[in-house]
């Protein structure tokens, strides 16, 4: 079985150098990975994920220290949580699988949870793979793997990505399990964490089927997913199973649509470096080298949000009003273009959003009892 391909000598160099000497690289996971195929035309985030630069650190030395993440107190009651659901060998979890997803199947009474343990990512990926052909060759069988590694290739580089469990079922199919802390009340959650959880849980199938792909015959990955949480208030566990086709082929797509970091890399100005370390002023010009697509979304999934939110509000770019405005604007793309077309200074009468500007101002000016401007 092939290990995942990984980057070339120079490519690893040319990215160790844009950390910083002697600074370790930030391993990319799954909500990363969500979150950059949800904003693939961003070269900054495309290079600095590469290269394994800590955006949080970045952040925090450019003077836009970063609140996004998890509270460490959401990150130990998870904790707490996932090893309840997971106890007894992962009976209750088995349980739940079956219930949900695979009724037709035996009841899970004896399952087998093979050891994973494998010394670094890369040995730890190919423990996983081992495990997974060797239950799919053992039919009749359920298998619960805690904590697997999986590679998945990303622009050039392999991300290395731990989901909480996989399940072998005794027809040899993969299914995904995703156990998180926010609750289901009455059978169902939050629908924006439950989009969130799917489209984490996507890349995991997609790292899945790429292991799946140097089998022969290839077992099935399951694309529903089960979403493991507690219950009302309690700290029962309850289960969803969850369809991630949609979030699968999304992420598919726009993964294959990312430049190639040795691209970006390739276009930088000699020198470049991205170490926090740095003096404020090189490593603004060092980040600003790079193009960003800022979007509101970003706030919710980038620890460098607030530094490209203040850029592009500087800059007057319209996307910092959400990126269906920014579509709904056409060829406008600063908001000094937006206001002149309005005003009827500068613009295409022809243009439809040309057009609905100055009629959107007629009317407020209308409401306000002021005189509209001249078209021109």
């Amino acid at each position: 079985m092939p290990p995942p391909r990984t980057p070339g000598r120079a490519l690893r160099q040319r990215l160790a150098e844009l950390r910083g000497p002697d600074v370790p690289a930030k391993a990319l996971d799954a909500r990363a990975l969500a979150a950059l195929a949800a904003n693939p035309g961003c070269k900054r985030r495309a290079i600095l994920d590469g290269a394994g630069v800590n955006k949080a650190a970045l952040a925090g030395a450019l003077g836009s220290p970063s609140v996004f993440g998890q509270s460490q107190f959401a990150f130990t009651r998870g904790n707490a949580f996932e090893a309840r659901v997971k106890a007894d060998g992962g009976a209750e979890l088995l349980r739940l699988v079956h219930e949900r997803l695979d009724r037709a199947a035996e009841p899970p009474e004896r399952a087998q949870v093979p050891d994973l343990t494998a010394v670094g990512p890369e040995g730890r990926t190919a423990r996983t793979a081992l495990a997974l052909r060797e239950a799919t060759e053992a039919p009749g069988t359920w298998t619960l793997l805690d904590h697997p590694m999986l590679a998945l290739d990303v622009a050039g580089s392999p991300a290395f990505l731990e989901p909480d469990a996989v399940v072998v079922h005794p027809d040899g199919s993969w299914t995904v399990v995703e156990i998180k802390s926010f609750p289901m009340l009455d059978g169902s959650a939050d629908p924006a964490k439950v989009g969130a959880a799917a489209r984490q849980a996507a890349v995991y199938v997609l790292a899945l089927e790429a292991v799946a792909a140097r089998l022969d015959p290839a077992p099935r990955v399951r694309h529903r997913v089960l979403l493991v949480c507690p219950k009302d208030f309690s700290n029962l566990p309850t289960a969803s199973a969850v369809d991630v086709r949609k979030q699968r082929a999304v992420t598919s797509r726009q993964l294959a649509r990312l430049t190639r970091i040795q691209d970006i890399a390739d276009a930088l100005p000699e020198g470049t470096c991205f170490s926090p370390e740095l003096p404020a002023a090189e490593l603004s010009a060092a980040v600003e080298s790079v193009p960003a697509a800022y979007a509101p979304e970003c706030l919710a999934a980038c620890e460098l949000a607030f530094h490209c939110r203040d850029r592009s509000r500087a800059e007057g770019a319209v996307t910092s009003l959400g990126r269906s405005v920014r579509a709904d604007l056409g060829g406008l793309a600063t908001v000094d273009d937006v206001l002149a077309a309005a005003r009827g200074e500068a613009g295409d009468p022809a243009d439809p959003a040309v057009a609905a500007l100055r009629r959107a101002a007629r009317l407020r000016a209308e409401a306000l009892g002021q005189e509209a401007a001249p078209c021109r």
